[in-house]
């Protein structure tokens, strides 16, 4: 078992809903995460049994029934509890036997609730990490087996470009060499994400600004309008990979705006900034996380890639490459971030969470929670 005597203060902090029960089935106490999913108060609650509590409290007493026999946590997905006068909620729990009072060796049982949806954002957000190590390692390897027979086709349409006596003949091997240099840029843009970032303090917004600046040179036609939380502090991380990953995502939604030939409003993106709060990136927990939001006004990224939008070579752009959203994902997950999306018609919506590392007037981390 383990001590929750002096854990109910740092309980109050979470975002994720938690109740204490005794051996006998009275709430000891809700934190206020509990509260707002049950429509409930700490306050009427404590002292109540849980059949007084939850219709469906069969459920919960079955739970501590495995927890208290095997000694170990239990989880439940799948649930549907009510209140009295509030709604059915679908819920996944998990229960912990600790000690209520470790003084008098009083025994209880943590409930740990989760929404389903929450559930499976967090599964999704694993996927993408899984998805983004396997893309890494896909490029590198495709990009390693190429680079090795590119420069020899190069090197012999040199050469063979001195033995030719026609000078008409030299325009075939002009376009082998210049075609081969082309791959030969790819290739390195596949390889650059596998250094290592160099962090450094950087200013999201400064980022951002870069960003602006690029795509306002770039694409005359698109007006990018900025909404910045100017209170943000700065990260940890690595200027040019973050301006490349947040380049990447602005220029494939201007390009998308200008390619649209249905687009009857003026093309516009929009770069927001917001701070997030007890979020869970890369199977960690932070108290603070920079929220950067790309939006744009485009036709929207095509129904049948969304699924596939960060794999590389994907697009949904004639001509266009696929490596784009990879690096992106990439240079992010690098920063220990996460990069998701919303599309549809006439608006797509990227939010790129990075975490904020805080220290403690000692130095030593305390950005996990």
């Amino acid at each position: 078992m383990t001590t929750a005597t002096n854990a109910l203060a740092g309980l109050d902090l979470l975002a994720t809903a938690v109740m204490l029960v005794d051996e006998a089935g009275y709430v000891r106490y809700i934190n206020p995460a509990a509260e707002n999913l049950f429509g409930l108060s700490n306050r009427n609650v404590e002292g109540a049994h849980l059949e007084t509590v939850f219709k469906e409290s069969f459920v919960l007493t079955a739970a501590i029934g495995y927890a208290r026999e095997h000694n170990c946590s239990y989880s439940e997905h799948g649930l549907t509890l009510s209140t009295n006068g509030h709604p059915i909620v679908h819920l996944s729990c998990t229960v912990t036997p600790v000690e209520v009072d470790a003084r008098y060796g009083e025994g209880g049982y943590l409930f740990e609730f989760r929404h389903t949806d929450q559930e499976l954002k967090i599964a999704r957000e694993e996927r993408m990490l899984d998805q983004s190590e396997a893309n890494r390692e896909l490029i590198r390897n495709l990009a390693h087996e190429i680079k090795n027979p590119l420069g020899g086709i190069r090197g012999a349409a040199q050469l063979l470009d001195r033995e030719l006596e026609r000078p008409a003949l030299h325009e075939y091997t002009q376009v082998i060499m210049k075609e081969a240099d082309r791959l030969q840029l790819l290739m390195d843009r596949l390889l650059t994400p596998h250094r290592l970032p160099r962090p450094a303090q950087v200013n999201v917004h400064e980022v951002l600004e870069r960003v602006r600046t690029v795509i306002l040179a770039e694409f005359s036609g698109v007006h990018v309008q900025r909404d910045y939380d100017t209170s943000l502090p700065t990260i940890e991380g690595d200027r040019e990979q973050l301006i490349q990953a947040m380049l990447n995502i602005a220029r494939n939604a201007a390009q998308a705006i200008v390619a649209n030939k249905r687009q009857e409003t003026p093309g516009e993106i929009r770069l927001e900034t917001r701070v997030a709060r007890q979020v869970t990136l890369a199977r960690r927990r932070y108290r603070h996380a920079l929220d950067v939001r790309i939006i744009d006004n485009g036709p929207g990224i095509p129904e049948g890639i969304r699924e596939r939008v960060f794999y590389p070579l994907v697009s949904g752009r004639e001509g266009g490459s696929g490596l784009g959203l990879t690096l992106a994902q990439n240079f992010i997950s690098q920063h220990h971030g996460t990069v998701t999306f919303e599309s549809r018609a006439g608006r797509t919506f990227f939010s790129i969470l990075l975490p904020v590392l805080e220290k403690d007037e000692g130095g030593a981390r305390k950005d996990e929670q």
